[in-house]
């Protein structure tokens, strides 16, 4: 990699640091994260392909309480720029080289709690400076030392960044190289099979009486092969708004009959 390749991947990995805790600009997202770095690398494709995978499995992430979920943001960037560095020479086939950062996503999502705790644990002594400046009044000082602990955030995900991109890209790519086709067909469907376990938890959370039917009618839809996303999408829109309209219609209608104002709802409970 040069060197202005290098200095773009940690800015990205910056961004992605700090928004895992700000959730303004979405940098954290696997999605948009693989994509910059892919951008920025020259494998715009594969790193669609990576973010779009590792969406899929993030999708089910969600910090409940005082449970952490896993680092997306350091999933992302890790598994993006081993990606890169196993694609360097195109020796290696792009599908081994996403297959097996997907792989490597799950491990190092975990690994990154261990940093956010390291980061969470500097902060506390932020925190109380902050107070000591709030009763000075002194906001500039609130000011900076918020802006320090948010850029703390990002430093977690920057220097392990800049820690894989100086990892020559010949280890990478010879290590893909010599991984036996068993290793490499595992970790596909292993990688495969995560992504269903996330949009799994997604459902799973969203599952209700009144969101199934609409989910047994896209299941049909997918299934039959000859629609694309997009049109999928189209229907999944029109799907909503027909159910919102229904829903406002029986509210403002319906006050006096009984009804719940679920008008999917009330006819489910009548079978």
């Amino acid at each position: 990699m040069s060197i202005i390749t290098i200095i773009l991947i940690i800015i990205i990995a910056l961004l992605a640091g700090m928004e895992g805790v700000l959730d303004e600009f979405q940098f954290h997202q696997p999605l948009v994260a693989c994509t910059l770095i892919g951008l920025v690398t020259g494998h715009l494709t594969e790193g669609i392909i990576l973010g779009g995978s590792l969406q899929m499995i993030a999708l089910g992430w969600a910090n409940v309480g005082a449970a952490v979920a896993p680092d997306a943001a350091l999933a992302s960037v890790a598994s993006a720029i081993i990606m890169v560095l196993g694609l360097q020479d195109g020796t290696v086939n792009s599908q081994t080289a996403i297959t097996t950062s997907i792989a490597v996503a799950i491990p190092l999502s975990v690994a990154g709690l261990f940093l956010t705790m390291i980061c969470r644990t500097i902060a506390i002594p932020m925190v109380h400076f902050m107070d000591v400046a709030a009763e000075k009044g002194n906001f500039r000082g609130i000011e900076m030392w918020q802006i320090l602990a948010i850029i703390l955030q990002g430093v977690r995900i920057a220097i392990p960044a800049a820690a894989l991109c100086i990892v020559p890209a010949v280890v990478v790519t010879d290590a893909l190289n010599q991984m036996p086709a068993w290793l490499s067909g595992g970790m596909a469907v292993g990688g495969g099979m995560v992504a269903a376990v996330g949009y799994a938890m997604v459902i799973n959370m969203m599952s209700s009486k009144e969101t199934w039917p609409f989910f047994a009618i896209g299941f049909v839809l997918a299934a039959l092969g000859q629609l694309t996303l997009i049109a999928l999408g189209v229907i999944g829109v029109a799907l909503a708004l027909i159910y919102l309209g229904l829903k406002e219609n029986s509210g403002n209608n319906g006050g006096g009959s009984g009804g719940s104002g679920d008008p999917l709802g009330d006819i489910l409970n009548d079978y």
